[in-house]
């Protein structure tokens, strides 16, 4: 896990100019009861990059950077708590059941999300990149607005407003993650066993 996150720094580093298109082109046409979003209007991937180069400079292509960075740490969360729950069961019964990796599975992907959630909030908006909220009407930039953004959502909704969309994002993201550590540690169980038996032929 220790190497994963370096990579994944570069991941994002590499990829959060993509991600600000897609997030543009997606939300292009769409319609906004809030008067602080400027509507967008691209003619397609090209002319995206061409008029946020143009309009807001080159950095507007790493928008939201600062908390991409930080929800690297979302799978870390969800490793550690999977392995807690994980070593909480083994102490009762010799080996996990299919039904016991899928539900810590669940239970460690909804904990993970749920604590990194506020921070995918802000990284939307700041991608978006045309949401005004300061008193002098200019635009959001990413790393220094981060903790205003928080202030300002919490001020205007309430804690609510830092989790709008929570449940939209839990239904997309703890059911895969449960499959995946089931299929893990069918995997895993798997590849000991053909290891053990190899081993015992060599014997």
């Amino acid at each position: 896990m220790g190497e994963c996150i370096p990579l994944c720094i570069v991941n994002v580093l590499l990829t959060t100019p993509l991600w600000v298109v897609n997030t543009r082109l997606k939300l292009q046409g769409a319609k906004f009861r809030n008067e602080d979003i400027i509507p967008t209007n691209y003619k397609g991937i090209a002319d995206a990059f061409h008029q946020i180069i143009r309009d807001e400079g080159i950095l507007a292509l790493w928008n939201g950077t600062f908390p991409s960075l930080l929800l690297v740490f979302n799978p870390a969360i969800q490793f550690m708590f999977y392995e807690g729950l994980k070593r909480k069961i083994l102490k009762r019964q010799l080996q996990l059941s299919s039904l016991d990796a899928f539900v810590i599975g669940a239970i460690a992907k909804a904990v993970a999300t749920t604590l990194t959630y506020p921070m995918q909030t802000v990284q939307s908006i700041l991608r978006f990149g045309h949401h005004r909220l300061n008193p002098e009407n200019k635009r959001l930039g990413s790393l220094k607005n981060v903790l205003y953004l928080l202030r300002q959502r919490i001020k205007r909704f309430g804690l609510v407003g830092l989790y709008k969309g929570l449940e939209a994002k839990l239904l997309q993201t703890v059911l895969t993650a449960a499959l995946m550590f089931l299929v893990y540690e069918k995997l895993t169980a798997a590849t000991f066993t053909v290891m053990g038996l190899r081993r015992s032929l060599k014997n």
